[in-house]
C-alpha cells in the first residue's frame, strides 16, 4: 500500500483493546468524534495491528478503528493476534472440521478476552474477521514504512510479485501450516519478529508463564557479535546465553535494516520506560498498553530522522 508522504500522518501502536485509553489519544491530538467517527480535518491515523486480544474493550476499540478506516480517517495494519483470530476461523485443508490455529490451552489463553467479549456477538464476530482479510501486512513510500514487527525486504518484494493485490487469503492462511514455506515465512518475520533459537536447546519461562525457546531479536542491528548485542525482549538473556557468539548467518538476520533505509515504525515488542527512536530511522511504538504501560503514537509530517519530540502518549492506569 502507497500513502502520499506529504501527508500529515498519526502512527498507533498496539491497542490490544484499551478503547477508552485510544479515545483519549486520540482527542489528545486533536481528533473529534463526529457521528459516531474519531476524525482529524487534516491529518489520518495509522495503526500497526493489534488491535485484539487481552484488553478489557476488544469489540469497543474494533468498532472505533473500523469506522475510522471505513470513512477514510485511518489505515489498520495486520498484527500477528489478527492474524491468529483469521488462522482459528480458517479450515484445516486436510480436515475441514478443524482449524488451521487450534484452540489449545496456551492459543486460547491468548484470545480469551476476545473470546469472552464477543460471547453474545458472534456475527459481529464474523464481520470482523472477513475485514481482518482486508488489512495490509505492510505500508510503504520513499520516506517511509509500516510493519507490525519486522521489515524483510526480500519477503516483502516477493509478496507484491505473488499477490499483486498485497491482501491475504484462506489459502494463504492454510499455507502457513507449512512450516517453511513462503508464507509462513511472511508471517513469521513481518508479522512475529526476527526470532534466534536458545542456543544448546535451552528453554526459558517469560514473565507472562510461557516457556519459550526462542528469543526476539534485533533486525537492524549492524554487524553483531553476541545474543547480548541483538536481543529485543522485555525478558532479559540469561548470562550465559547473552555472551553466546552468533554465527555468521544469525548475524546476517540481525543486520537488514540499515540507518540508510527509510523511516520505519513498528509495533509488537512490549516496550517500557519513556518513548523514544531505536535509532535515526525507526521508532517501536508498542509501549505494553495493556499492562498498564502507555499507548504510544509518532506525529508523522515531512521529518526525514525520527524526532524524539514528536512521540505522544496515554498513560494506562490501574482500576
Amino acid at each position: 500500500m502507497w500513502l502520499d508522504p506529504n501527508r500529515g500522518y498519526d502512527i498507533i501502536g498496539d491497542v490490544h483493546g484499551c478503547a477508552d485509553t485510544l479515545a483519549l489519544l486520540l482527542e489528545q491530538m486533536g481528533y473529534q468524534l463526529k457521528e459516531g467517527v474519531w476524525q482529524h480535518p487534516s491529518r489520518i491515523a495509522l495503526f500497526l495491528g493489534d488491535v485484539i486480544d487481552r484488553g478489557p474493550h476488544i469489540r469497543q476499540a474494533l468498532h472505533l478503528v473500523k469506522n475510522m478506516v471505513d470513512k477514510g480517517h485511518a489505515i489498520c495494519l495486520m498484527g500477528n493476534h489478527e492474524y491468529y483470530a483469521l488462522a482459528a476461523v480458517t479450515p484445516h485443508p486436510d480436515d475441514p472440521t478443524s482449524f488451521v490455529r487450534q484452540m489449545t490451552p496456551r492459543n486460547k489463553r491468548v484470545a480469551l478476552e476476545t473470546i469472552e467479549q464477543f460471547e453474545h456477538y458472534l456475527d459481529e464476530w464474523h464481520a470482523f474477521t472477513q475485514w481482518f482479510y482486508s488489512l495490509p501486512l505492510f505500508i510503504e513510500n520513499d520516506r517511509f514504512r509500516l510493519v507490525h514487527a519486522c521489515w524483510d525486504q526480500i519477503l516483502i518484494d516477493q509478496f507484491k510479485q505473488d499477490y499483486p493485490n498485497q491482501k491475504i487469503t484462506p489459502e494463504f492462511i492454510q499455507k502457513t501450516l507449512d512450516w517453511g514455506s513462503y508464507e509462513y515465512d511472511i508471517v513469521e518475520r513481518l508479522l512475529l519478529g526476527l526470532k534466534l533459537p536458545l542456543p544448546e536447546g535451552r528453554s526459558v519461562v517469560s514473565h507472562d508463564g510461557f516457556v519459550r525457546r526462542m528469543f526476539r531479536a534485533k533486525f537492524w542491528a549492524m554487524h553483531p557479535k553476541t545474543c547480548h548485542d541483538v536481543v529485543f525482549q522485555p525478558d532479559a538473556l540469561p548470562i550465559s546465553v547473552a555472551n553466546t557468539d552468533l554465527t555468521p548467518e544469525q548475524a546476517a538476520l540481525c543486520s537488514m535494516y540499515s540507518v540508510h533505509d527509510p523511516l520505519l515504525f513498528i509495533g509488537h515488542y512490549w516496550c517500557t520506560g519513556m518513548p523514544e527512536p531505536i535509532q535515526n530511522n525507526i521508532a517501536c511504538l508498542d509501549y505494553s498498553a495493556v499492562k498498564y504501560g502507555k499507548l504510544v503514537a509518532y506525529r508523522l509530517d515531512n521529518e526525514t530522522h525520527i524526532d524524539p519530540n514528536k512521540f505522544v502518549w496515554v498513560e494506562v492506569k490501574k482500576p
